[in-house]
């Protein structure tokens, strides 16, 4: 499949251009018709088309999913009927399904299909199971967390990728075509306006109609550009699926020592306005999972971050946020605590409550005595090398935590080593 671009078919016919340019909004002059224009977002053929199934159409704004419904509901010889799922409710849909169960098959587009709350996706569910309805949902959001599972086993997704710069870039060149006028900005300065963009073609457009229309006489550099335009900030929303994207990014970064991403995510959502305690949230996390015992004192210049941003608020607050990214990241890393609980956990949950051996427990009382609790407690400080070598584990012994040889842990390592070695065999209680 060639390079991801929202148009590659012919140019726009003379006739498009005489009759339309200037009544019509330059994106909608610019929406492919064909199906061969649009290449690189989908596996989507003609021959989907002509077995045409229920879709959800999933990308961030701007990557081509309302010109692909367009596109199949110009294509399709069934009845088609778009609506919004902000607008509508559920009497506009029992609505379509009605006409459809009277022998019209429709092929119905949802805008926005995330906005509909569980009941109303559930109403959809035999209506595409008997065939009556095709839906075409088109969201934002990741269809995984937003929609029902029992509707998205009915549905093919249909994953739209973010625009690039070089195909914003042939955008212009369309629009540029379209017109017959050339964009007034530098080049330098339509590199800008694809960043400002930020994969979202409606964007691009509409500032390029902007300049268009705009009395300007000389080719704006790139800085003039920014003084034209109101400057757009990059694409994230901290209730939506960016939100997950950057936050992971951000993790993995730090859990691969790559410093430079991982200050890199955390500006970028500073940027977007991601509330900065919940990165450091995360930060004290990443401190525990990733480094743990590697170094002990990751966990304590985490926490001591956000409290310096309790402390210091925003903006100042920030640099010591920045301060235990680098540290967190470039610290030796294991998860074997990490590992260990999760281990511990799993093995608690299989075997129930089992008792602790009777030399572990106390015995304030007589009967307690009598019934061994304490019985053959040997107190550690008492041993050769503050160790008695007793087992404290109920029955069967288990290994949870397995250090590394990275870090402080190295030096962990040793002493359970040393430790389990020299545990007595019996130990064990029955």
């Amino acid at each position: 499949m060639t390079q991801n671009s929202l148009f590659n078919g012919p140019s726009p016919s003379k006739t498009t251009k005489a009759s339309d340019a200037g009544t019509k909004p330059l994106a909608e002059l610019l929406r492919p018709v064909n199906l061969q224009d649009l290449i690189g977002h989908i596996e989507f053929t003609e021959n989907n088309l002509k077995n045409l199934q229920s879709l959800i159409l999933w990308g961030p704004p701007g990557s081509g999913k309302t010109t692909l419904a367009r596109i199949i509901s110009a294509k399709s010889e069934l009845k088609s009927v778009s609506l919004s799922a902000v607008t509508s409710g559920t009497a506009d849909f029992r609505n379509i399904f009605d006409i459809a169960n009277r022998g019209t098959k429709i092929v119905l587009m949802i805008d926005e299909i995330h906005h509909l709350n569980k009941s109303q996706q559930d109403i959809f569910l035999p209506h595409i199971e008997n065939g009556n309805i095709i839906l075409i949902g088109t969201t934002t959001e990741n269809p995984s967390f937003e929609l029902r599972q029992a509707l998205l086993s009915r549905c093919k997704v249909v994953v739209f990728p973010r625009l690039t710069n070089s195909d914003l870039m042939q955008i212009i060149s369309r629009a540029e075509h379209l017109t017959g006028i050339p964009l007034k900005i530098t080049e330098d300065a339509k590199n800008s306006l694809c960043d400002l963009a930020d994969g979202d073609a409606r964007y691009l457009l509409n500032r390029v109609e902007e300049i268009l229309h705009a009395n300007i006489d000389h080719p704006l550099s790139a800085e003039e550009l920014g003084d034209f335009i109101h400057k757009k900030l990059k694409s994230y929303d901290k209730k939506a699926d960016e939100h997950y994207n950057l936050i992971s990014a951000f993790h993995k970064s730090i859990r691969g020592s790559d410093v430079d991403a991982a200050l890199y995510w955390f500006t970028r959502m500073l940027h977007g306005g991601e509330d900065p305690l919940y990165i450091g949230r995360r930060l004290v996390r990443a401190a525990s999972e990733e480094v743990g015992m590697a170094d002990p004192q990751a966990l304590t210049v985490a926490v001591a971050a956000v409290d310096a941003y309790h402390f210091l608020g925003s903006p100042e607050g920030e640099l010591a946020l920045a301060q235990a990214v680098v540290y967190v990241a470039t610290a030796p890393k294991s998860n074997a605590v990490y590992c260990a609980y999760n281990e511990a956990n799993a093995y608690v949950e299989k075997t129930g409550a089992v008792p602790p051996p009777k030399h572990a427990l106390n015995a304030p009382t007589k009967l307690m005595k009598k019934l061994d609790y304490g019985k053959g407690y040997v107190y550690d400080h008492d041993a050769e090398h503050a160790y008695s070598g007793q087992s404290y584990f109920p029955e069967e012994r288990q290994s949870f935590y397995r250090p590394n040889d990275r870090g402080f842990e190295r030096e962990i390592r040793k002493r359970v080593d040393w430790w389990n070695n020299n545990r007595h065999d019996d130990s064990k209680h029955s």
